[in-house]
């Protein structure tokens, strides 16, 4: 049993092995910097209860191999797709079908939660970061310029960008919050589980982890802010700007500890104890009993292999295909460069302009084109187009609306309106945006290799088909963006957008093909 048990172990981090390396890589980024904790944390926990394991005896289950026969499908999908979210979840649920056929179902109902606990190491997809993060930044902006005023600082909003007059502070990504997000409710499921009181305290103290990390980012982007105003714009950069980080995660915590001393306080409602009762958890006290195995069904059924080496015979033949898999080559198609893309469109006259190189660095795509347009009689607008060849890994275009309120602009409306084609309509994403006394409307969607798509989830749902039957990732992101004067209908605005939309359509295949 053991010599299979380390033989699966081996097998398993042959197949995972890439998926493994770019986990820790993922790992090694500040916003998962706690992930190398987690599998030492799940061990702890799990060599804490294994005298529970023992109470309730080990009974080798056939359902393992059932979930290791969907980890091995999922494995093969997200190797196929090379989509690494799938991977992770994929090598989390075979742990879960080879623990169960080693233990059974008894021991893996003490097991739950430190199994569960290694969910938490998985990074989340990227556009679920992005759009998570952004979020953050609005939130974290909008606190931090409330304690700003509150102390009597002059600041104001703009998007996430914060005024102080002579200086203006962008909160970056990094300074989002969701650095302590992630680590912040990591140790809040694990002190939930260790916190041995009613279930709804321990619920309570999960979910307060995100308006505890929204606070004290708000509250560091304030002392930041004061600290700009009496120091300069260098108060904002260097080791200051790290310590203060660490400092206030620190703080992070001591809210943590504080808030189960006050929940220990508090007492459960009349009537409800029997109920809270029921969910509380507690430890067996120790036991020197050692571990037994059965079964878990009459001797005269049981099955002459045992389920662990039923998970190994699943696990086995993908190893040995596993590298055919790697062995696909993704289709590139051929396709005129975005930048060649015509500047005269009709009575549209356009001319190129530079993107700056931090954003190139930031949206990594492999070709754009940022160009204003104008036409006689009508105002000007803006094209933008970023082509991905391979959105595998990853590199994938940036929504819009995530990324609008990086420039201070803030998003008032939202919604679809559709745009004439050929005989039919598509819907196409539309945004009024504003700063100060700005309007502009932004018009945008995802051409991923036929499709026109408004729905961000829909992008990533295709772009997984698509890999698996087509072994092709490619897309882009088009969006035109015009600004709406004072006095100006925006529907007349809406129509410029369109009208130049459709009279690009019968071009973009020759720069993002079919």
């Amino acid at each position: 049993m053991a010599v299979i048990g380390l033989l699966t172990v081996a097998v398993l981090g042959y197949i995972y092995a890439d998926s493994l390396i770019f986990l820790f890589g993922q790992w090694g980024r500040d916003d998962y910097s706690h992930g190398p904790f987690i599998p030492i944390v799940s061990a702890v926990l799990i060599w804490q209860r294994w005298i529970q394991v023992a109470r309730v005896g080990i009974s080798p289950s056939w359902w393992g191999p059932l979930l290791v026969a969907i980890g091995m499908l999922l494995f093969i999908l997200g190797d196929y797709a090379t989509l690494y979210v799938v991977l992770h979840l994929s090598l989390w649920i075979v742990i879960v079908g080879v623990a169960l056929s080693f233990i059974g179902r008894p021991a893996m109902r003490v097991l739950a939660f430190p199994l569960s606990y290694l969910l938490t190491a998985i990074p989340l997809p990227v556009f679920l970061y992005n759009t998570l993060s952004h979020q953050l930044q609005l939130w974290s902006s909008a606190l931090g310029v409330g304690f700003l005023q509150a102390i009597g600082v002059t600041a104001f909003r703009e998007g996430n960008v914060i005024d102080l007059g002579p200086v203006q502070l962008q909160v970056a990504e990094a300074c989002s919050g969701i650095r302590y997000l992630f680590p912040l409710t990591s140790l809040a499921l694990l002190c939930a589980y260790l916190y041995r009181d009613r279930l709804w305290k321990r619920v309570m103290l999960v979910v307060s982890a995100l308006p505890v990390s929204i606070f004290i980012n708000g509250l560091r982007i304030g002392i930041v802010g004061v600290l700009v105003e009496f120091y300069g714009p260098q108060a904002a950069e260097g080791f200051l700007h790290l310590f203060e980080g660490w400092v206030l995660f620190l703080a992070t915590l001591g809210l943590l500890v504080l808030e189960m001393w006050i929940l220990s306080k508090v007492q459960a409602l009349p009537g409800s104890k029997v109920l809270l009762e029921r969910f509380s958890w507690e430890i067996i006290p120790d036991s020197t009993e050692a571990a037994t195995v059965t079964s878990g069904i009459p001797a005269r059924m049981q099955p002459k292999v045992p389920a662990y080496v039923g998970s190994l015979a699943l696990i086995l033949p993908v190893a040995v295909l596993a590298p055919s898999f790697g062995e696909r080559t993704e289709i590139i198609p051929d396709r005129a460069a975005v930048m060649d893309f015509s500047m005269r469109i009709g009575e549209w006259q356009g001319s190129p302009q530079p993107v700056e190189p931090q954003l190139i660095s930031a949206l990594r795509f492999d070709d754009y084109l940022l160009a204003d347009y104008a036409a006689p009689g009508g105002g000007p607008l803006t094209l933008y187009m970023a082509y991905y060849q391979s959105q595998r890994k990853g590199q994938s275009a940036h929504s819009p609306a995530s990324c609008i309120p990086g420039g201070g602009w803030e998003i008032t409306s939202k919604g679809t309106v559709n745009l004439p084609m050929d005989g039919f309509t598509e819907p196409v994403n539309r945004v009024l945006i504003q700063k100060d006394r700005q309007r502009q409307l932004v018009v945008y969607w995802f051409k991923q290799r036929e499709r026109i798509l408004s729905n961000e989830y829909l992008v990533k749902l295709y772009l997984f088909w698509d890999a698996m039957t087509r072994q092709r990732s490619d897309g882009a992101l088009i969006r035109l963006s015009a600004a709406v004067d004072p006095g100006e209908d925006e529907r007349e605005v809406e129509q410029r957008l369109l009208q130049f939309a459709r009279s690009i359509q019968p071009q973009l295949n020759r720069y993002i093909p079919d």
